[in-house]
This record gives structure tokens, C-alpha cells and sequence, in this order.
């Protein structure tokens, strides 16, 4: 029992480290121990002191550390205030973490710039440290450097951390070409309903890939001696499926032809990410992609990827919902163009500036101005379409959006099993959302938010969605354990305090 404390311990001091953006090196300096020592700690194989768990607590200013027990997370909302002044978009969640499983691909030093501090990045470092490959934050916590190791350890892969994100599916792709054999544990992440893989290996299997789910792992087996002879047609224009075929191509000797693909904003980091790293990609932007593989791919690469069109909705809704005035600066435009004609049919007032490029160089940025508006309900209905329609993960702001507004809106979430009977969580703050069916939601407004306690959806963008709610009822509401809007948003609630909101994190002791 005592080892079992000093592992949850260890693991608290190396999240609160990893939250801090400093080396187990730097702690230690800080503590006047070794790095060695710190290694010890947080993988539990040290006893610990009080007086030394707070002197860590001091040092990262991390009161779970000083209490020894990370219960759940809480924010505590006081609604009702305006938000006011600018704030800057970060770096997109899903473009880091492809690019993040990309760097598999590489033998090289991989640099991300601007790298977004959230759970489920810090999910897949603990999955990509387990295996052997050396992750770091420089330059001050803000960039991360990715450096693997000539061969993955897969037998000592972070089980726990790897069930904890989706994104773990993405390794199918890189590692098909790293190993013969190998086990993945089972993708997980949101609370969204059945996904199947079977897209991943309808393209996957072109390239050899055979892939059995027992036991709560994916059994893989690859044969070298397949290859994809004709273009692949995924069977659907998912993300993350276009991403792995992408990921498979990269390093096969040859030309790839992949159609029915995404040209999502996160595909096109990762292609433009994979053009850094020597690799060719014909037709980014459009369904067919067509990719010129290599072998071997050994380069030093730096690349930042694109800012966050969902973060950007998300703090755009914000304003609305709150009747506030507020700018919202590096929105990434090509990716928000339909809600945003969505949103000016129903009547908001905003500007824009004129384009300039993100740091990759290649998306297209401009600052929005947001101000107070009497929306009226659309006329159509709001329902999400591949690129370029109106992107899957911004549909819940709709409904946030949409109880602000006078008269009835139809929100058709097709996509995903349960998400759309998540949003009737605003009927606790005061919202007249009606559920027709398990992916269709009637929401009348205006509304009157009251404030309420209550524990957030477990799917990430309702979750956004209630706390944004909170933020326009009046008086003292609370959310509780809000780990699944740290896996998508860095800091959330510093940031939105920075622009007028009054948000509190709170855990229970």
C-alpha cells in the first residue's frame, strides 16, 4: 500500500513539474538535489518526507503537490460579468498531436514551437518517454524537442496513459514501418459514443497492416511484401484516418494516392509538417492528396504548427454568450469561414482585420472583433460538414450560441453517438433544449442563465459549452472535475480571467 502512494505521489510532483514546463534537472537544482533523486520521486521508488513534499509544492507553487493527493478538479464560476480587451488563439490541440505522432516517423531531432500545454498532450509524453523516445520543454517551457531512440521499447509502453487518449490510434501509422509486431492498448479519450477503427484499417491494410483488438489491446502484425498498388479510398473523410493513411505513406517507398481524404486544419499541419521532414504531398487543401514517400527519414526539423480554429470558436462563443465586446486575435480564417457567415446571418456584429500568415507560414490568420449583438435563430438548421463546412467540433457552441438567441434552432449533431444529449446540460442553467433524438436538438431562446453546481459532460466541447453558460448566468456556479477541458484547452480559466471572467479552481481536500 505504501508503494502504491508514493506512485500517485510521484505521478502528482511529475504533472505539476511537467505543468510548471521545467526539467526534472531544474527541480532538482530548485530542491539542491540530483536529477537522479527527482527521477527516483516520481517514479515512486523513493520514500518521501512531508517536509520534502512541501518544499516540492513551494517550488512548482503547486498546492496538490503540498497536499500530497490530486483529488478531482473544480472551477468555481461567478457569471455574469462582461469580458473585455484581446486574447491570442494557441496552438491547435489536434495539429499537436499529430505532429506529435508524426515525429515517429523522423530518426532525427524533432522542435515543435509553441506546443500546447494540455492533458492530452501530456498523455501521449508519458506514452512516447515509456517506449524510449526523450521529450523536453526549452525555451522556457514554451517549444518542445522530440529525440527517439534508435530502437522503441513497445513491450514497456504507459498503458495507463495511452487508454486515456484517442490519439494513441495514430501510432499505427508510424510504427508499421519501425517493427514487424507490436501492441497498442485500446484508443480512448472522449465519452462520444462507438467509433470504429475499421476506416484506420481498411487504409492501413494497403500497407500490410493487420490489426486484432483482444484483451484490450490492438495485436499488429505487418507484412512487408503488401503494398498499396491502386489509391486508397477512405471509406470515410475522417481526420484522424486521413492522418494515418498520411503517416503509413510517408515512409513508403513510392507514390501514395489517397482520396475521400480530410483537408482539415490539422492535416494540413501534418502535411506541411511531413514537407519539412523531405516528404512530397500533392493537392493539400483538397480531397486527394497525392504522397511521395522516403524510406528513411533522418532530419533536424523545426516547425510551429497552426493556431486552433476550435479554440478560436470557443472564445468567439464566449463573447457572445456573455453580451461582451472583446477581440480575439490569430483566429486561423479559412477554417471558421462558414460560422462565421452562420453567425452573421443570425446577426452578430464583428470585424475583422486584414490576413497574415501563422508561423508555419502557409495558414492564413486575421484578429476578430466581437461585439454585443441581438441574434435572431437561423434559418436552416446547424449541422457540421467535412471541410470546408462548418467543422464537427464547433457545433456545440451553437447551442450556447443559439439559447442567446431568439427563436428556435435545429442542431443536427450526425458525427458522434452522444454528444448531442450531453448539450441538454444547459437545461440546468437555465436553457430550453429539447432532445428529438440521440443526434438532434431543439434549442429556444433567449435564455435567462441561472447559475447552478453540476458535473461536467464527459466529452470536451459540451463541457466548454456549460462553462461558458456559467459565465453569463448570474450569481456562484460550480463545475466539477473538469479534467476533459484540460485535455483540449491550456489554462483555460486563467485566460478567460485575463479578459474580465471570474473563475476559481478549487479540488476537494
Amino acid at each position: 500500500m505504501a508503494d502504491d502512494y508514493l506512485v500517485r505521489i510521484g505521478k502528482l510532483i511529475r504533472d505539476a513539474r511537467q505543468h510548471r514546463g521545467w526539467t526534472q534537472t531544474q527541480l532538482a537544482e530548485a530542491l539542491g538535489t540530483s536529477q537522479s533523486a527527482v527521477n527516483r520521486i516520481e517514479r515512486g521508488n523513493q520514500n518521501i518526507s512531508l517536509e520534502m513534499i512541501a518544499r516540492i509544492g513551494e517550488a512548482l507553487d503547486s498546492e496538490i503537490v503540498s497536499l500530497g493527493y490530486a483529488g478531482p478538479m473544480h472551477l468555481r464560476v461567478v457569471g455574469g460579468r462582461r469580458l473585455s480587451g484581446s486574447i491570442d488563439v494557441k496552438t491547435s490541440k489536434n495539429a499537436c498531436v499529430a505532429l506529435l505522432c508524426a515525429s515517429l516517423l523522423n530518426r532525427g531531432r524533432t522542435v515543435l514551437r509553441r506546443v500546447a500545454r494540455i492533458e492530452e498532450v501530456y498523455r501521449l509524453l508519458e506514452v512516447l518517454n515509456s517506449i524510449g523516445v526523450r521529450t523536453r520543454w526549452i525555451n522556457d517551457g514554451v517549444d518542445l524537442e522530440i529525440v527517439p531512440p534508435a530502437e522503441l521499447n513497445m513491450a514497456a509502453i504507459d498503458a495507463e496513459a495511452a487508454v486515456r487518449t484517442r490519439s494513441i490510434i495514430m501510432f499505427l501509422g508510424p510504427l508499421l514501418h519501425r517493427m514487424d509486431l507490436f501492441k497498442l492498448p485500446y484508443a480512448g479519450g472522449c465519452d462520444l459514443g462507438t467509433r470504429t477503427i475499421e476506416p484506420h484499417m481498411i487504409a492501413l491494410r494497403r500497407f500490410g497492416l493487420d490489426v486484432a483488438a483482444t484483451e484490450g489491446q490492438y495485436h499488429a502484425t505487418v507484412d512487408r511484401a503488401v503494398r498499396p498498388d491502386r489509391p486508397i479510398v477512405l471509406t470515410e473523410r475522417g481526420d484522424t484516418v486521413t492522418e494515418n493513411a498520411l503517416l503509413a505513406a510517408a515512409r513508403y517507398e513510392g507514390v501514395t494516392v489517397i482520396r475521400n481524404a480530410s483537408s482539415n486544419y490539422m492535416v494540413q499541419d501534418l502535411c506541411f509538417f511531413l514537407e519539412a521532414l523531405g516528404v512530397r504531398v500533392e493537392g493539400i487543401g483538397t480531397t486527394t492528396l497525392t504522397v511521395h514517400g522516403v524510406p528513411d527519414i533522418d532530419a533536424d526539423v523545426d516547425y510551429s504548427p497552426s493556431e486552433d480554429p476550435v479554440e478560436a470558436m470557443s472564445l468567439l462563443a464566449a463573447a457572445v454568450v456573455t453580451e461582451s465586446e472583446l477581440t480575439v486575435r490569430r483566429v486561423p480564417i479559412e477554417f471558421l469561414e462558414i460560422e462565421l457567415a452562420v453567425l452573421e446571418e443570425m446577426g452578430l456584429d464583428h470585424d475583422r482585420t486584414p490576413e497574415y500568415f501563422a508561423d508555419n507560414g502557409r495558414t492564413r490568420l486575421v484578429d476578430l472583433t466581437v461585439r454585443p449583438s441581438k441574434l435572431e435563430a437561423p434559418i436552416d438548421k446547424i449541422h457540421p460538414m467535412p471541410f470546408p463546412g462548418l467543422n464537427i467540433d464547433n457545433v456545440p457552441f451553437f447551442a450556447a450560441i443559439a439559447a442567446v438567441a431568439s427563436g428556435k434552432t435545429l442542431i443536427h449533431d450526425w458525427v458522434y453517438d452522444n454528444r448531442a444529449i450531453y448539450l441538454t446540460d444547459l437545461n440546468r442553467l437555465g436553457g430550453r433544449l429539447q432532445l428529438l433524438d440521440p443526434h438532434r436538438v431543439l434549442v429556444e431562446g433567449p435564455t435567462r442563465w441561472r447559475a447552478a453546481e453540476m458535473m461536467c459532460p464527459p466529452a470536451l466541447r459540451p463541457a466548454v459549452v456549460v462553462l461558458l453558460a456559467m459565465m453569463a448566468a448570474e450569481g456562484t456556479s460550480v463545475l466539477r472535475n473538469v479534467y476533459v477541458i484540460n485535455r483540449g484547452y491550456e489554462d483555460l480559466a486563467e485566460r478567460l480571467n485575463s479578459i474580465g471572467a471570474q473563475i476559481e479552481i478549487f479540488r476537494d481536500i
